[in-house]
């Protein structure tokens, strides 16, 4: 809208300054020549009176004096003469409605008289008696008791005041004509590289860094120009510099093995990496809440109001599904205030892993040997002493030996092929796999095993890419591995899901039951080396592994550079998935 524009406000103010001094001119220039106009006539009309006066007082011939009188004065004013003999004498005028001025009126007023008696000039605006006409009457004494009246009427002067008052009035309407339109033209001029700036003010809002002002004058506007085209300059600069560590921060963030969470002084969550949104996932699980909510867990809260409170760093140790998290929270300061505080999340678990490790793989290899080799020595000491009489006898202690002896044989082999696994010396032989046809074979195999126990075995299948890459020998025994240890640990009446989604990017199974679960202690180490559930939780005690059943489906699981995760409560089931890219 023009009037709330800087070309509107300020050509408005100019006009209105314009026009206030106008008329504060006008006003002054009115009163000034009106009284000018008196004045002027009054002193042309003095100077008649006197002219005539010092012809009265050198020339006695009243008609000489008369017919002079009538060439000096104004054609439109009259001249009475008062004779010092008594004669009364008015001249004639080119004004018709100018009244003759009558000897008694003069001398009945004692204003008039004052030339006469007082011998002193006047000056004044009477009122004729017969005409109500207004008029302006000068007297200028002379000798012996006479005077020399010189009057006009006011119309006259009033008539030149008028159009002095009409040539004010159009110089000032001129003049506020020009002045509107030069205001209009200045402040359109000034404004016009205000305008452009606004434009690439906008663009800079909008991100537009390499707009330009254009420079159209050499003055302070000019000068603002060249500014801000610097600011512009230097903006993108700095933003360019922060995008980039902005990038860098969010790459080192993102990179990190360590798990980093920011907070606010609220407890919302500002900044997660993909180590922390792992943790806050497992947190989510263990207590039964949706991630959707995004609610901060606990513990972090907790921790994040000691931090607050205290100003000072904590550590903490948290366990969540079987993994230990050691916890560093940092305040954030605003100046002296705490806005906030950056939590890293380490998983300690590998560590406390290795240290377990450490100590119980002597303990477990001595363990599981020394069962079938103690068998071994005493069924072998029966036969050399002659215990077993028959053949009968003599063949079982042999047939004991033998399943002995090849148990030590496979654990000796499992042994040996995880080591060549974990070393990286394993080879697959890939091949392009019809996925639900594989699926309800290895399905098929368990279906008889699952009847025997009364346990039901479900099979769920999304199947969007209907083939699939991997070794089929490899993940078949990783299926075996986790479908039979559902069954061995899930009770009568029970089920054994087995889901399975095949799309162009990947091969996703999971695996759950509803049995007795595992502890949260051993779930970070049921992918390891001789980890057994507790025989109490084996519903199949007549079927022992060796514990290393799942170590070896992981670096099965691994070497398709596929990933394998568990999830468990104790007796409310376990899901095991796993999944291979293609």
């Amino acid at each position: 809208m023009f009037w709330r524009s800087v070309v509107g406000k300020l050509a408005v103010t100019i006009l209105l300054l314009v026009c206030f001094v106008l008329f504060i001119l006008s006003i002054f220039l009115l009163q000034f020549f009106e009284n000018f106009h008196v004045e002027e006539a009054e002193e042309v009309m003095m100077e008649t009176a006197t002219k005539i006066s010092y012809l009265v007082e050198q020339q006695e011939n009243h008609s000489f004096i008369q017919e002079t009188a009538d060439l000096v004065k104004d054609p439109s004013s009259r001249v009475a003469i008062l004779y010092p003999d008594g004669d009364f004498w008015v001249s004639n005028t080119s004004d018709e409605h100018l009244s003759r001025l009558e000897e008694d009126w003069i001398r009945n007023d004692p204003d008039l008289m004052e030339v006469i008696n007082d011998k002193e000039e006047i000056n004044k605006q009477i009122v004729l008696p017969d005409s109500e006409m207004e008029v302006i009457i000068v007297g200028k004494p002379i000798l012996n008791n006479g005077g020399i009246f010189v009057y006009q009427s006011l119309e006259v002067i009033s008539q030149t005041k008028a159009d002095t008052r009409k040539i004010i009035f159009l110089a000032g309407g001129v003049a506020i004509i020009l002045t509107t339109f030069f205001a209009v033209f200045l402040s359109t001029r000034i404004t016009s590289p205000l305008i452009k700036m606004r434009e690439a003010a906008h663009e800079l809002t909008r991100g537009e860094f390499n707009t330009k002002v254009p420079i159209l004058t050499h003055d302070e506007i000019g000068d603002l120009a060249i500014e801000f085209n610097r600011m512009g300059r230097q903006l993108k600069f700095h933003i360019n510099a922060l995008r980039q560590e902005k990038e860098q921060f969010s790459s080192i963030v993102t990179s990190m093995a360590d798990g980093v969470v920011t907070l606010n002084r609220n407890g919302d969550m500002i900044v997660t990496n993909p180590p922390a949104e792992k943790f806050l996932e497992n947190w989510y699980f263990e207590n039964n809440i949706t991630a959707s909510n995004k609610k901060l867990p606990t513990e972090l809260n907790m921790v994040l109001q000691e931090v607050i409170g205290g100003e000072e760093k904590v550590l903490r140790e948290i366990i969540i599904q079987g993994r230990n998290y050691m916890m560093l929270m940092t305040p954030l300061y605003d100046g002296s205030h705490v806005r906030g505080a950056v939590a890293v999340i380490r998983d300690m678990t590998e560590e406390r892993r290795l240290d377990k490790l450490r100590k119980d793989f002597i303990a477990n290899v001595s363990h599981e040997l020394r069962t079938p080799i103690s068998m071994l020595q005493g069924y072998s000491e029966a036969i050399v002493d002659d215990i077993a009489e028959s053949k009968e006898e003599k063949n079982e202690l042999a047939k004991i030996i033998h399943e002995e002896s090849l148990r030590m044989g496979r654990l000796v082999n499992d042994l040996l092929d995880l080591a060549r696994m974990e070393a990286g010396h394993i080879q697959l032989n890939k091949e392009e796999i019809k996925v639900q046809s594989y699926v309800e074979r290895i399905m098929k195999k368990f279906q008889g095993i699952a009847n025997d126990n009364q346990i039901e075995l479900i099979l769920e299948k999304n199947i969007i890419a209907p083939s699939a890459v991997f070794d089929p020998d490899r993940v078949e025994q990783v299926f075996t591995n986790l479908i039979d240890n559902a069954i061995r640990h899930t009770n009568e009446k029970g089920y054994v899901k087995v889901s399975i989604v095949s799309n162009e990017q990947e091969l996703n199974v999971s695996v759950e039951d509803n049995g007795s679960g595992i502890p949260e202690d051993d779930l970070p180490f049921v992918f390891e080396r001789f980890y057994k559930a507790d025989k109490s939780r084996t519903r199949n005690k007549e079927k022992k592994g060796t514990g290393l059943g799942l170590a070896i489906a992981k670096n099965f699981v691994n070497a398709h550079r596929g990933s394998i995760n568990v999830k468990s409560k104790i007796n409310q089931g376990t899901t095991f998935t796993f999944k291979i890219p293609q």
